[in-house]
């Protein structure tokens, strides 16, 4: 695979073919990927809700009312949809969560090793709750990381996507009771085949020029 041509075929589609979902097989690939993404220290401070019915996708289309309703089409005629959640915090609970799931999966030789990666996970989780103050703002990068690796695999495996910024965060929160669950949406990312008619398929990618973005020592 020429990962650099994929980079270079890969666009975020404005219009979607309603009548061409994305196969289940394919749609598996993808979030499987999305499972494994990765992030700092192991946090995995994410959650995804992925819509696949019609019925889903209007839930989901509630976040695109009002100022954000040039979205809603990449969402109703999308193939699946996905709404990538943060946590709203890390409490010790969490991090034994993680740390048993870890064991669970033998990433640890002994005790010792065990308590030396939960000592240093905590203490970069303190280091953005006390010292930055950032730990939500933080936890969010995280997310997008996910993001990134949503779309790359779906462009590998020749599905187009588009990443909304433009929702109504609060409503979707109410929608899906995500702050009782210690979660708030952040993002959203479509999935499908484009339309004959989108006119971003059509036009030329353009990027700065690798002097202006790389600078070598």
């Amino acid at each position: 695979m020429d990962i650099v041509s994929v980079a270079k075929q890969r666009y975020t589609a404005k219009i979607y073919d309603a009548s061409r979902p994305v196969p289940d097989e394919v749609m598996g690939q993808i979030l499987e990927a999305l499972r494994l993404s990765p992030s700092s220290v192991n946090s995995q401070p994410w959650h995804f809700i992925v819509a696949t019915t019609p019925e889903a996708k209007a839930r989901m289309a509630k976040g695109t009312q009002g100022e954000y309703a040039f979205n809603e089409p990449k969402v109703t005629t999308a193939s699946h949809v996905v709404l990538f959640c943060v946590r709203t915090g890390v409490d010790a609970g969490y991090e034994d969560l993680l740390l048993s799931q870890e064991q669970r999966d033998g990433r640890y030789s002994d005790e010792e090793a065990k308590r030396n990666w939960a000592a240093g996970r905590s203490y970069f989780i303190d280091l953005h709750r006390y010292q930055g103050r950032d730990v939500v703002h933080w936890m969010e990068k995280q997310v997008y990381l996910s993001l990134g690796v949503a779309m790359t695999t779906a462009a590998v495996l020749g599905v187009d996507t588009t990443p909304l910024e433009g929702i109504d965060t609060k409503i979707l929160d109410q929608e899906f009771g995500l702050r009782e669950k210690g979660l708030t949406a952040s993002v959203m990312l479509s999935f499908g085949y484009h339309a004959e008619g989108d006119f971003n398929a059509r036009l030329p990618k353009s990027r700065l020029k690798k002097e202006q973005v790389f600078t070598y020592l």
